[in-house]
């Protein structure tokens, strides 16, 4: 069976433009390629596509076609049908469905971001700082500017890919021959080829140093919250801006409160006298000690809320309240001369808590000093 005359398979004229040509085999490629369109007989209808495509795109192939038409099946190098490489689909997918374009590789990039971690006591994610943090990073090396090429020398054009960054490399498919790109191994994909290299960054155009970069800590941030610095990042390529540097909390857990959010909780020990009499207590807060009125006959575990007393809202929306539990060690089954015994004992101690709950009391203590008496 006769082959059928390309122009007629892609559907153009003898006299059509390589624009032309493209732009139906495009269309064809989309209508039949055997992973899109999975009636019968699509994927001899792609290869038939295909191999007009490769000879009509080539004005050598298309010359030679022209003159001589199918009387030599050798002459395009034997696109077969035997057990090829298919690592070209994934550029067939770029040509045909808005890929395709190369990339520049002298256009000016993005320098990547940096993450930096930072640990925190819990008062000074409370109430914020600023403080100088000195970071590792890359910079533009001075010597060279940036070029990788020795003072007095400029990089060259690369010779192998002729400055694209890219070779097109020839492989047969199932469906015949595909020119997949790859990055050029002897310039790394940018272009350019330093011969003498620059002594102080090695040709790389970076150097790495200690940065030394001033933040402002937020009130109120909390364990994995992050600020961002702009532009603090790795610096960019080819004249593109820098990255910018993510600075991520880790905060240090504090003795007496303990945080949820913006709130704060702590537990103040009661002893039995204060809890059945009632009592006015002085409770640490994150400004200083503030009196709390305890009813007579409060049990453990009851709550009392401070509004406002809390943690500032990272985002300045407001502030969170404080909410204290009292822990009371009450004895059970007490007689009236028992009970007469404990308002003495208050009277005469002055409610002040046994030895049991001295360490407790210690670390209110400290919450007083810390935050201010």
């Amino acid at each position: 069976m006769s082959k059928k005359d390309f122009y007629d398979v892609l559907g153009v004229g003898q006299d059509a433009s390589e624009a032309d040509i493209k732009k139906a085999y495009r269309k064809l490629a989309r209508q039949y390629h055997p992973d899109v369109n999975k009636e019968a007989g699509a994927e001899e209808k792609f290869k038939e596509v295909k191999e007009a495509y490769d000879t009509l795109s080539d004005s050598q192939k298309r010359a030679h076609y022209d003159r001589f038409g199918h009387t030599d099946p050798n002459q395009f190098g034997g696109g077969g049908a035997g057990g090829g490489d298919f690592g070209g689909f994934g550029d067939i997918f770029d040509m045909f469905f808005g890929g395709g374009g190369r990339r520049d590789p002298n256009a000016p990039r993005q320098g990547s971001d940096l993450q930096y971690t930072m640990t925190l006591e819990f008062k000074e994610a409370v109430f914020g700082k600023e403080m100088d943090i000195e970071i590792p990073r890359e910079e533009t090396c001075e010597t060279c500017h940036g070029s990788g090429a020795k003072p007095g020398t400029q990089p060259e054009t690369c010779r192998h890919c002729g400055g694209a960054g890219q070779l097109n490399v020839e492989q047969n498919t199932p469906f015949g021959r595909v020119v997949n790109r790859r990055v050029c191994n002897h310039c790394q994909g940018t272009g350019q080829m330093i011969k003498d290299r620059c002594k102080t960054c090695g040709g790389q155009g970076k150097v790495k140093k200690r940065k030394k970069i001033h933040i402002k800590i937020p009130a109120g941030v909390d364990t994995g919250q992050q600020i961002r610095v702009a532009g603090q990042g790795e610096p960019g390529a080819n004249g593109g801006p820098p990255g910018d540097l993510f600075v991520v909390f880790n905060v240090k857990p504090h003795e007496f409160f303990k945080r949820d959010g913006d709130n704060l909780y702590c537990d103040m020990p009661l002893t039995f006298a204060q809890a059945a009499l009632g009592d006015e207590i002085e409770v640490p807060t994150l400004k200083g000690k503030i009196s709390l009125k305890i009813p007579a006959g409060t049990q453990t575990g009851t709550e009392f809320r401070l509004k406002g007393k809390g943690v500032p809202n990272v985002r300045g929306a407001g502030q969170g309240d404080q909410f204290v539990r009292v822990r009371v060690v009450t004895p059970k089954n007490l007689s009236e001369k028992q009970k007469e015994i404990l308002r003495s004992f208050a009277e005469e101690t002055g409610s002040s808590p046994d030895e049991q709950n001295d360490n407790f009391f210690a670390k209110a203590k400290r919450a007083f000093k810390s935050f201010g008496e």
